[in-house]
């Protein structure tokens, strides 16, 4: 597939800067993957397509406050994006600047203060990736030393840091917002829950691809870096009863999407009853690589909930993947001519 493909135009005042409030307040494309009709709803009438004994799995990880700030021993400021914990004081993370090498020693900033840790460029990689190892443990004060990585099409300032959480995050480890899930409000999932729906939670923490375009002409060419997961026991036991007894499994965001799918290539447990159509899932914890493209078998997913999504991203190819390129073009086409918000803090669309 080539990348072009993976383009459309987005009048820029359609970027999101904002949440709504409430958060079941943004509107809801329903897209009907078999005869590629639309609906225009509100996300609060979700209710009206699941049904009991569907499962929503949702992603409970949540965002750390991974942009710090550090200088140079010249004085000048550099930008840092926390990415993933390597463990042993050391991150992976991108840092502003060409002139951090190996060596170069960053002193990270408390305000507009110097703090009392610093850290170290020890390994360098492709566009500002770099492995850093801090002189004294991060977790404890990232609150103090970080602010909330908002995504860099957002120009607004958030005057509430957890409007970019979800309402049911547990898990730290996320450079950015698993966002399909921040249309959710507790008194939402009580509904659902009366109404017969299950809820289930996976992790993935979010890292360097979110923010990375593909940049190959061909889709397929781009490399997917790795990601945490984990799918529990308890999770899998209650993924394979859903699709036992004829239920759908519904990933809310793409990142479910990645962890169920890459289970399912993982491990299958093997079942003696020849009448069963459901191979049953293994539980997985590990790190993904699992890039979906167009042409991929999708083994778990039913149905999807998730955002509007970048031109050109690895997210948009999966979302054409689940349904088609041409009804997806369709698709945002007419959320553009309806005045749809787009991209982490826009709204959503329900492919059923």
């Amino acid at each position: 597939m080539k990348t072009a493909e993976l383009d459309y135009t987005l009048p820029e005042e359609l970027i999101a800067q904002t949440p709504v409030e409430p958060r079941d307040a943004s509107r809801l494309l329903v897209i009907h993957r078999q005869t590629g009709a639309l609906e225009h709803r509100i996300f609060r009438d979700i209710g009206d397509y699941l049904r009991p004994g569907d499962l929503l799995v949702a992603n409970e990880s949540r965002v750390i406050p991974a942009r710090l700030f550090a200088q140079k021993p010249t004085g000048g400021r550099v930008e840092v994006l926390l990415l993933r914990d390597l463990g042993e004081g050391r991150w992976r993370a991108l840092v502003g600047g060409a002139r951090t090498r190996v060596g170069s020693r960053l002193q990270l900033l408390e305000g507009d203060a110097l703090s009392d840790i610093a850290a170290e460029v020890v390994e360098t990689g492709e566009r500002g990736e770099r492995v850093l190892a801090f002189s004294a443990p991060l977790a404890p004060r990232l609150d103090a030393l970080g602010v909330m990585p908002l995504p860099p099409y957002i120009h607004q300032q958030l005057a509430d840091p957890e409007r970019y959480q979800t309402v049911y995050s547990r898990r730290e480890g996320s450079a950015a917002a698993p966002t399909a899930g921040l249309h959710f409000t507790p008194e939402l999932l009580l509904a659902l829950r009366e109404q017969g729906v299950g809820l289930a939670f996976v992790t993935l923490h979010v890292g360097l691809d979110t923010f990375r375009p593909i940049a190959e002409a061909e889709v397929e060419a781009h490399h997917i870096h790795s990601e945490w997961a984990y799918l529990s026991p308890e999770v899998t036991a209650q993924i394979n009863r859903t699709k036992v007894m004829g239920g759908r499994v519904i990933a809310v965001g793409t990142t479910s999407v990645r962890v169920l799918e890459t289970a399912a290539r993982h491990g299958l447990l093997q079942t003696s009853d020849n009448a069963c159509p459901w191979r049953p899932l293994a539980p997985f914890e590990g790190f993904t690589q699992l890039y979906i493209t167009p042409g991929f078998q999708f083994r778990v997913v039913d149905a999807m909930l998730t955002n509007f999504h970048l031109p050109h991203s690895t997210l948009l190819a999966l979302v054409m993947a689940f349904t088609s390129p041409e009804l997806i073009r369709k698709a945002y086409a007419e959320a553009v001519r309806e005045r749809y918000r787009f991209f982490s803090f826009g709204d959503a669309t329900l492919m059923v």
